[in-house]
C-alpha cells in the first residue's frame, strides 16, 4: 500500500479523527500532517484545550508516521509506549499542525517524535515507539470490506 492510498483508507475507517475534527495528510513521500482548530467540545475549562484532546492528536500524528512507513513494508505497527510534553496552553479557536518524523528503523521497532503548534507557539512535543508486525496478523485491511 502506497502513503497515498493509506490516506484515502484510513480516512474512510477512522471514527476517532472524525469525533474530533482531527484533519489527516499524507504525501506521496509518506510524511504526516495533522490539523485540526480547537473548538468547544475539545475544552475542559472556558477557552482551554483538555489535554486528552492533544494527547489524542499528537498520537495520531506520532502513530499514522510510523504506518505510513510500515504500510510500505507491508506490515502494520501498534503503539508500544508514547508520551508527550506540554509546553503552552491551546486555546479555543487555535489552528494546532501536527507533524512527526522517524527517528529510528528497526527491524521490530520504530521511533517517531513530533510537534503540536499554532504559526505562533510550540504547544507539545512528543516521542513513540511502535512495534513492526506483519499485515497479515491483522483485520485492519478486512476492515474496508465491511464499512
Amino acid at each position: 500500500m502506497t502513503p497515498l492510498e493509506l490516506k484515502d483508507f484510513y480516512k474512510k475507517i477512522n471514527h476517532f479523527d472524525r469525533t474530533l475534527d482531527f484533519n489527516l495528510d499524507i504525501t506521496a513521500d509518506g510524511t504526516v500532517t495533522y490539523e485540526t482548530v480547537i473548538s468547544e467540545k475539545h475544552l475542559s475549562s472556558p477557552d482551554t484545550c483538555h489535554g486528552g484532546t492533544l494527547a489524542g492528536l499528537m498520537d495520531n500524528v506520532l502513530g499514522v508516521t510510523a504506518l505510513a512507513y510500515a504500510v510500505q513494508q507491508n506490515m502494520l505497527c501498534a503503539t508500544v509506549e508514547f508520551k508527550i510534553n506540554y509546553l503552552n496552553p491551546a486555546k479555543l479557536g487555535d489552528k494546532i499542525f501536527g507533524r512527526a518524523k522517524i527517528d529510528h528503523k528497526g527491524q521490530r521497532l520504530v521511533v517517531t517524535s513530533g510537534t503540536l503548534e499554532t504559526k505562533e507557539k510550540l504547544i507539545a512535543k512528543g516521542l513513540g515507539t511502535f512495534n513492526l508486525y506483519p499485515s497479515e496478523k491483522s483485520n485492519f485491511f478486512g476492515l474496508e470490506r465491511s464499512t
